[in-house]
């Protein structure tokens, strides 16, 4: 069964950075074909996709908006996902969700209906 949690979350202050992790069970990195995403979502807002890897290929896809200050990695040696956010801003003030699938195209793009497993997520709470 596949598994997923989020840790790194917290508060910071603006300009600040974080990693958040997505460690996961049930997944062997080394040769199966999963695409993880990071998702958030804001209070009061819907979910957006932020940025996504195949954890077999290492393709990532990351949304416009994130491009710069968000990067994807993964240490296949933990079974881990991180998100690097760096110059945190308040409007990153969000519920930071991994979640795992296996999209037909190979990277899915961030679309939620490719995954099938979901964290439980972790807060980040960024200040001015």
């Amino acid at each position: 069964e596949v598994q997923l949690v989020e840790s790194g979350g917290g508060f910071v202050q603006a300009g600040g950075s974080l990693r958040l992790s997505c460690a996961t069970s049930g997944i062997a990195f080394d040769y199966e074909t999963y695409t993880i995403g990071w998702f958030r979502q804001a209070p009061g807002k819907e979910r957006e996709g932020v940025s996504c890897m195949n954890i077999r290929d290492g393709m990532t896809y990351t949304k416009t908006y994130a491009q710069g200050r968000f990067t994807i990695s993964k240490d296949n040696a933990k079974n881990t996902v991180y998100l690097y956010v760096d110059s945190l801003k308040p409007e990153d003030t969000a519920v930071y969700y991994c979640a795992a699938g296996t999209p037909g195209d190979g990277l899915g793009y961030l679309r939620e209906s490719e995954y099938d497993y979901w964290g439980q997520g972790t807060q980040v709470t960024v200040s001015s």
